[in-house]
């Protein structure tokens, strides 16, 4: 019986993290596609006639069917009827089809469209949604917007979908084992396409010389279609480790609406739930703005248009060094030898100090803020091992939200004070991205593995897809609020790099001080309640 165990997909560490690989790979790709218009936003308004307003909308529609027509709550019944692998073809499946029509919509063969026509003169009036104040569309937006906000849709209900399947697949292969590692280890490769998108979304829609905004946008299909495959491939994997471990996917237990019902009535489920919601939404939209803050923050002078520094061979030598940052001091992490350890990461160092003056020659607002998920690489495995085998993740949580507070503070105040020094005011840019980075993987390094030591194992799925369903409400809130603030702050500003984004920050760092509270009560809740929070994953 034991051998037989032991022959498990799930039982081989080697088998384990492929399966992790490829849903890694898979959320990489969707974390490209998610913000692959955000380093060109000042390309949207001067191309396609997008203002702060009309881009916040656009990017807050990526949640809009998750939240108010509550499709997380209906993809975490399918998770939980259907399991993991059916539903994560399925969530690649419409992440597909949401980004080729976003794609389409931006692109020159809509403009002077009969559909671009349609589009101009309706979704003016939603009823019931206007009056409420929440419509994705208004009238007035650009007819590119609004189609675009309808792909974005599309693609955020696959995408939401697929994190929450994403969850629950690892907490499948590697329950009672790495797991805190293995969800800190997803996310830090995942947020790799944070970076990739900063440094390829304005080197596409640049490319020879023309620009094209489209074109990035068609880099992120393109990437899309790789995540599809990667889940087809897992969907064969975990049908294997089905037929070995003779596991049913939740058929033989079904889903029931009470269970909701229990997970609801849960007090620290619910301290859980809104400490990610007050995380992400100080993260993800702020993801959004980020590049255009920095153009509005530092003083940038383009490089000479013959120079090494203006070519485009410099993205992808910028890049490779990028990739050699992430992977030693990723890989840093797994050794037992003191000299290979500390080798690779001194080459990480040295790798992410060159990448830094490599953005500093560039002159680039988007290179210099594709630093944010480096850090987080380099600690989320350190941070997600230390979970495991020594607890403290409700602790994280709380120097996470302080963390977050005094960065977009620095931006707010501190930055903006080293306008005119070139050196000082990219050098103060660099610390407070690799610092905010480094809080944000706080998140997937102790929160998420905490969830299944709240609900019962059966509905996982359903608590990840409500956990969600409240985050969303905040990534739908957050980008149209900054972009709303951003024109009300900023009256007759047309120039896309002088925005005062001194207000919008401000309203992140309160979510960061509500955050710090929420993880404060955690650590009360949890002490009473003893729900193990503080204690480690894995029992020595």
């Amino acid at each position: 019986m034991t051998n037989t165990i032991q022959k498990t997909l799930r039982d081989s560490a080697a088998m384990r993290w492929t399966a992790l690989l490829l849903l890694a790979l898979a959320m990489f790709c969707s974390y490209i596609f998610m913000d692959i218009l955000s380093p060109i936003k000042d390309l949207m308004q001067e191309y396609r006639g997008w203002d702060s307003t009309a881009f916040g909308t656009m990017q807050g529609a990526e949640v809009f069917l998750n939240v108010f027509v509550f499709f997380l709550i209906f993809a975490g019944i399918i998770l939980d009827k259907m399991g993991v692998r059916f539903t994560a073809v399925l969530s690649g499946a419409v992440m597909l089809v949401g980004a080729i029509i976003k794609w389409y919509a931006v692109s020159e063969s809509f403009m002077g469209s009969g559909l671009e026509t349609w589009f101009t003169n309706n979704l003016n009036y939603i009823p019931g949604f206007d009056e409420l104040g929440v419509s994705p569309f208004y009238e007035g937006m650009p007819a590119s917007a609004k189609l675009a906000a309808c792909g974005f849709m599309i693609f955020g209900c696959g995408c939401e979908m697929a994190g929450i399947t994403v969850s629950r697949g690892i907490v499948k292969w590697f329950k009672g084992r790495e797991m805190a590692l293995a969800m800190g280890s997803e996310m830090a490769l995942a947020r790799l396409g944070v970076a990739t998108c900063m440094i390829f979304s304005p080197f596409f829609a640049k490319l020879g010389g023309q620009v094209n905004v489209s074109r990035s946008v068609a880099f992120g299909v393109v990437l899309m279609c790789i995540a599809l495959i990667m889940f087809i491939v897992y969907f064969f994997m975990d049908k294997k480790l089905d037929k070995q471990t003779g596991e049913a996917e939740e058929k033989d237990d079904p889903f029931k609406i009470s269970d909701i019902g229990k997970i609801l009535s849960d007090s620290g489920f619910w301290l859980v739930a809104l400490l990610c919601v007050l995380y992400y939404s100080a993260i993800f939209p702020f993801q959004k703005y980020a590049v255009n803050m920095l153009q509005c923050n530092l003083t940038l002078v383009e490089p000479a248009k013959d120079s090494f520094w203006a070519s485009q061979s410099v993205t992808i030598v910028q890049y490779i060094i990028m990739l050699v940052v992430a992977i030693a001091g990723f890989a840093s992490n797994f050794q037992k030898k003191a000299n290979l350890k500390y080798g690779l990461l001194g080459i990480s160092i040295i790798a992410l100090i060159t990448y830094c003056y490599m953005g500093y020659m560039r002159q680039s607002a988007e290179s210099v803020f594709a630093v944010f998920p480096l850090l987080a690489v380099l600690i989320t495995p350190i941070l997600g091992s230390y979970v495991d085998h020594k607890g403290k993740a409700a602790s994280m949580l709380v120097l996470g939200s302080l963390l977050l507070i005094a960065c977009h503070l620095t931006f707010a105040f501190i930055l903006p004070a080293f306008k005119g020094n070139a050196v000082g005011g990219i050098i103060i840019a660099y610390i407070t991205i690799l610092v905010l980075g480094s809080s944000f993987s706080l998140v997937p390094a102790s929160l998420w593995p905490s969830v299944p030591k709240l609900v019962d194992s059966k509905v996982i799925g359903s608590a990840y897809a409500l956990i969600f369903w409240i985050q969303n409400i905040g990534l739908w809130l957050f980008p149209l609020l900054i972009g709303k603030v951003l024109d009300k702050t900023n009256p007759g500003v047309n120039d896309p790099t002088q925005y005062d984004y001194t207000w919008p920050l401000i309203m992140l760092a309160c979510l960061g001080v509500a955050a710090l509270i929420l993880g404060l009560a955690l650590k009360v809740v949890d002490k009473k309640k003893h729900i193990g929070l503080e204690e480690p994953n894995i029992k020595e």
